[in-house]
């Protein structure tokens, strides 16, 4: 008897260890990847979401991960000096005849039980001129599943991005790089990307540009709260 039970614990003393040597390696390489996991921030891949929608121009960028937002409910400190500031210097809204009265705030939105929507849509007729809110830089024409034909604007500062998303078509001309002035046509309202078919409208956002000045990072500012 006293036999058997040596043979057994002599079986199980080299399985505990395994097991032990096993818990081990997946701890190192938890470790691991908590140390490097946090990367620099890359541009959307296509079909990434809508407010900061990946494009495809002449150019394609390489699938990355999706735009950094901050998705806090309330606002923060440097929000509100943004909409303050951006309040003075009284932007158009973008679809001409719509009037601040006739905009419904959906910045906080729900939209695919997964994220929010961050943005402002305003509905208009199919091909709608969509105008530039003030005078800028054309910093990006991308095409993506989410956002169709957009249109990423820099303000004259290079501060804020105007976007502009399910657009018909990019008005004769426009091109990245190229200034637009306040009122210019930069397209033509449609459903392109993951817009409804029966509803025609302008998925428009406002974010503040990091530092580096990235077309697709920033934090997101209520247009809402901007234009009503």
């Amino acid at each position: 008897m006293k036999r058997t039970r040596r043979s057994v614990t002599a079986m199980m003393t080299p399985a505990i260890s395994g097991m032990v040597t096993g818990a081990a390696l997946v701890w190192l390489f938890a470790s691991h990847q908590a140390a490097v996991g946090s990367g620099p921030a890359s541009p959307p891949a296509d079909g990434a979401d809508e407010n900061r929608a990946a494009i495809v121009s002449t150019a394609v960028p390489t699938p990355l991960p999706a735009l950094k937002v901050s998705t806090a409910a309330e606002p923060s400190p440097t929000s509100a000096e943004s909409v303050s500031a951006l309040r003075a210097r009284h932007l158009l809204i973008p679809i001409e005849g719509v009037e601040s009265s006739m905009l419904r705030d959906s910045f906080q939105d729900a939209r695919d039980r997964t994220r929010t929507h961050e943005a402002l849509d305003i509905l208009a007729p199919r091909n709608t001129p969509v105008r530039a809110v003030e005078g800028g830089t054309i910093a990006k024409l991308f095409l993506s599943k989410a956002g169709g034909i957009t249109v990423y604007q820099f303000d004259p500062g290079q501060e804020y991005s105007y976007y502009y998303a399910h657009l018909d078509r990019y008005a004769d001309g426009i091109k990245e790089g190229m200034p637009v002035r306040r009122g210019q046509v930069l397209g033509y309202v449609c459903t392109s990307g993951n817009a409804p078919k029966d509803t025609p409208h302008l998925h428009f956002a406002i974010f503040r540009l990091t530092a580096e000045k990235h077309w697709w990072e920033g934090t997101p500012i209520d247009p809402y709260d901007i234009l009503k």
